[in-house]
């Protein structure tokens, strides 16, 4: 692996064991992965940040990084924690977690991370430009920046996203490389299914489910769906399907016809690839297996990956319209940025009245719910819905939120 006079300084020691450390890191990863040399980045979305992920294996390793004094080079962004910073004693965590995790977020605020503690960094000023390479760690934020923005990133691990974002570069390799983010499977949805999806006005649902069973079907492959134009699937929607798709599988970038960013611009499919067809059938199986229990739930959450301001506002108004009254708690999970818009337009207020909460920095499958004591969560997140069970020991009831509301 080719490395700049600089680079060999920085790997040798001269500027610091800590930076050392991060070179030392970026390489060893550019050498595993045949990478000719590092490349200079634009952004970075850090992960591991939650104390019920990384534990205090985790947060010594940041306090270590963060009393050498080191920044991030270049515009760097936080996932979520495991509560809301603010209004952690009103969710029921414990005064333990709580202090570790805010040690957690003070040792990112001295490297200069942006506390933004969301998975969903594009919708709050850290975008990526068509083409432009970033190093970013979320799975679910990588889907997005890798298929509908069309920016290039690896799925990251927290320290290496923590490590690019100091140096400002990473390694040349996996999805930096045009070659390597050509389709590999055509998905296509059975004309069927598609009449009975737009004949039922279908919730958003329907795209975790999606994903949930592209996930399982391509692994870490890199799928390439041929008419899910016809749906007129919103941003938010292709963000559930990303997230899904990650979460069942290892998939970081897909592709869309008419939709997705390299799909408008160059060829991204040949003739001789795998087909698969999606039918009706094949989506009521992944329900069911999304779905754990009938039971009630004792939470409903949504909001992994984190709400935007459209999604919480649509069911704001469904609410009001209603006259929506919980007999259950209920999570709304997204952004601090958001939260603020949510507030001053009135929508955050028909959320409580109605019994719920609009919860920022964390989400459900982050936060130490299995400790509060919800053991039935219901959410229409295809991603919640495969790690609730092993992440939060939770039984899951999946579907639209809307219908979750009704019943």
């Amino acid at each position: 692996m080719y490395l700049t006079k600089e680079e060999e300084k920085i790997l040798d020691g001269e500027y610091g064991e800590i930076l050392r450390r991060c070179m030392n890191l970026l390489v060893s990863l550019g050498d595993i992965y045949g990478a000719e040399r590092l490349i200079p980045i634009t952004s970075s979305q850090i992960s591991g940040v939650s104390y019920k992920t990384i534990k205090d294996v985790g947060l010594e390793f940041l306090e270590d990084f963060a009393k050498e004094n080191v920044k991030v080079k270049v515009h760097s962004t936080l996932n979520p924690a495991g509560m809301d910073l603010d209004k952690w004693k009103e969710l029921g965590i414990k005064e333990e977690f709580a202090e570790k995790q805010l040690r957690i977020i003070d040792a990112f605020k001295k490297m200069g991370v942006e506390i933004s503690c969301t998975c969903t960094p594009y919708l709050i000023g850290n975008l990526p430009k068509f083409g432009e390479h970033i190093s970013w760690a979320e799975s679910s934020a990588v889907s997005f920046a890798n298929s509908v923005l069309g920016a290039k990133t690896n799925r990251e691990g927290g320290p290496s996203a923590l490590a690019s974002a100091i140096l400002g570069k990473t390694p040349y390799y996996g999805y930096h490389l045009d070659e390597n983010r050509k389709a590999e499977v055509m998905i296509k949805l059975d004309e069927e299914l598609l009449n009975l999806l737009k004949s039922l006005k279908f919730g958003e649902s329907f795209y975790g489910a999606l994903g949930y069973l592209i996930g399982k079907m391509v692994k870490n492959g890199v799928p390439y769906f041929e008419n899910l134009y016809k749906l007129n699937p919103s941003n938010d929607n292709l963000k559930s399907l990303g997230a899904s798709m990650a979460a069942s599988g290892g998939v970081a970038l897909y592709h869309a016809k008419e939709l997705t960013a390299e799909c408008k611009v160059k060829e991204v499919v040949d003739d001789k690839i795998e087909k698969i067809s999606i039918g009706i059938e094949e989506i009521k199986e992944s329900y069911e297996k999304l779905n754990t229990t009938n039971d009630k739930p004792d939470l409903i959450c949504i909001g992994c990956p984190h709400c935007s301001l459209m999604e919480i506002k649509e069911i704001a108004e469904f609410i009001k319209k209603h006259d929506i009254k919980l007999d259950c708690d209920f999570w709304i999970c997204t952004s601090l940025h958001t939260k603020a818009i949510l507030d001053r337009m009135g929508h955050t207020r028909i959320i409580e009245k109605a019994g719920g909460r609009v919860v920022k920095d964390t989400c459900m499958v982050v936060a130490p719910i299995e400790e509060i004591g919800y053991k039935k969560v219901a959410t229409n997140s295809g991603k919640a819905g495969v790690y609730l069970p092993s992440f939060c020991k939770s039984e899951v009831i999946y579907g639209d939120i809307k219908d979750i509301l009704k019943n």
